[in-house]
């Protein structure tokens, strides 16, 4: 075998190997991403069942909570409405910190037209343009809270009816 038949079969199998090498590169990161969705989709699934159940968790609260302004009593279940909030998601291991204005500063921005089940919804129910007030939207426009008033308990009001309250939302968790 002469010099330059060596060099051509050396070459030849540089090639081979590199091109091997790609094929196998290419075949691993295909196989991964089917891997990588599944996570991803499981991680989204994971989400939902936990808004599903912070949801639940603030009706089966219905009739059973006070409410008391500055209060956060879980012992008694006595809340204003973010230590209620707060109380609600630390069921499903989400923590809050107690407050409008601190809740309001947590998670991702969450545009009004794209709520979403377990959103933190915010409102001014005293000084205009000031959060003052929280709640959990629970879908289909209705969203649950504890408030005073006529109810002065947890209840599930229609968003359309704070439309002018309305401030922002968070999503957490």
């Amino acid at each position: 075998m002469t010099n330059m038949q060596k060099k051509q079969t050396i070459w030849r199998k540089t090639l081979i190997a590199v091109a091997c090498c790609a094929v196998l590169f290419t075949g691993s990161i295909i196989a991964s991403q089917p891997a990588a969705h599944a996570a991803t989709s499981s991680a989204s699934s994971t989400q939902t069942k936990k808004k599903t159940a912070v949801t639940a968790k603030a009706k089966s609260l219905v009739g059973k909570v006070k409410y008391k302004f500055g209060v956060n009593n879980p012992g008694r279940l006595w809340f204003d409405c973010s230590s209620f909030t707060k109380y609600v998601f630390a069921s499903q291991g989400i923590s809050l910190k107690w407050g409008t204005a601190a809740q309001s500063k947590q998670g991702k921005y969450v545009a009004k037209k794209n709520l979403q089940k377990g959103d933190l919804i915010f409102f001014s129910v005293s000084t205009p343009g000031k959060i003052n007030h929280v709640g959990i939207y629970m879908g289909n426009g209705k969203f649950i809270h504890n408030t005073t008033g006529n109810v002065m308990g947890v209840t599930i009001s229609d968003l359309s009816k704070y439309s002018k309250r309305y401030i922002t939302a968070r999503r957490v968790g």
